[in-house]
């Protein structure tokens, strides 16, 4: 599995040179850009790995993102966490490798993830995980605890994917474009499809994560930087299905935090109270103003929260 052309890091574009406009926008001190770079493990299997580095210490905390996004979706909330931490592009996002098979599901990731950290962030405190990345926290947390520390899980459940459940273009926001087109005719187009599905969000923060999840193609059109679309291989299985990971969660040892976006509409209370029974000590935390991508509508909410559970001495130590 080796990694494609997409995921070639583009020279002409600097990915940390906005970062002060994060800091303006959520009035986060700022004394210059902070010491942030982006490196690469190559796995046992051939696949790379991308992930960003924040800070020169061993990472304190390990940041999954959801599906269709990618590390940079944490930049505010590591901005204003100010410690050491690992963002990670999973695969077939960013500039991690596209997998031949195409899953991309929570126990692929898993896998993978688990090779990272037992590499690169082998002491974390904790691993946060949204959407995808918070499903395949549930398998990580489950599988390999001594590598999570504490779990996060923003705004996911094993029920998130039901077919059952219908939801408007709206109520589903930006995770809409997931399964709309992979290519626009120009940034600009790419830019307000996903302004139009982002209202909680400035729309100078929403151009900025579009083109950094996004590269222009040698025709002019535009691209996201995930492979997600498309027909998938039959042996590969409906990774998009999650519910097998509910017996995965009763199974979490770990001191464990579920926050939830108060406009939400992917998580239901009915799925929260499952959590709750199968995870009894579990800690919830509901985020007023925020839907289903926390770390984006609200992240200086989210920071609290992650310093309260992660690193106070009286949380879950």
């Amino acid at each position: 599995m080796s990694q494609s052309a997409e995921g070639t890091v583009d020279p002409e574009y600097d990915e940390f040179g906005l970062l002060h406009e994060n800091a303006s926008e959520w009035a986060i001190p700022w004394s210059g850009r902070p010491e942030v770079e982006r490196r690469s493990l190559t796995l046992e299997c051939g696949q790379v790995m991308s992930y960003i580095a924040w800070g020169r210490d061993d990472p304190e905390i390990v940041f999954l993102h959801g599906g269709g996004q990618n590390a940079h979706t944490w930049d505010t909330v590591a901005l204003a966490l100010g410690r050491p931490a690992v963002a990670v592009d999973l695969p077939g996002h960013g500039y991690s490798s596209w997998r031949q098979d195409r899953d991309y599901g929570p126990w692929a990731n898993a896998a993978a993830v688990e090779q990272l950290l037992s590499d690169v962030a082998p002491n974390t405190a904790a691993v946060v995980g949204m959407s995808l990345g918070g499903a395949t926290t549930m398998r990580l947390a489950a599988m390999c605890p001594d590598l999570v520390g504490k779990a996060v899980l923003v705004d996911v459940t094993p029920q998130i994917n039901d077919p059952s459940r219908t939801l408007t273009t709206q109520e589903r926001g930006s995770v809409t474009l997931v399964g709309g087109p992979p290519t626009f005719e120009s940034f600009e187009a790419m830019a307000d499809a996903t302004i139009a599905l982002s209202p909680l969000r400035a729309a100078s923060a929403v151009r900025r994560g579009v083109r950094q999840n996004a590269r222009e193609l040698p025709d002019g059109r535009w691209r996201w930087r995930y492979d997600l679309f498309g027909d998938r291989p039959v042996s590969t299985g409906n990774w998009g299905d999650f519910t097998p990971l509910w017996w995965d969660v009763e199974r979490i040892p770990t001191p464990t935090m579920f926050i939830r976006g108060g406009l939400s509409k992917l998580v239901r209370d009915e799925d929260v109270a499952e959590m709750r029974r199968r995870l009894p000590a579990l800690r919830v935390e509901v985020v007023d103003g925020a839907g289903h991508a926390v770390q984006s509508d609200r992240p200086l909410e989210m920071v609290r929260l992650l310093d309260s559970f992660v690193f106070s001495a009286e949380e879950g130590s």
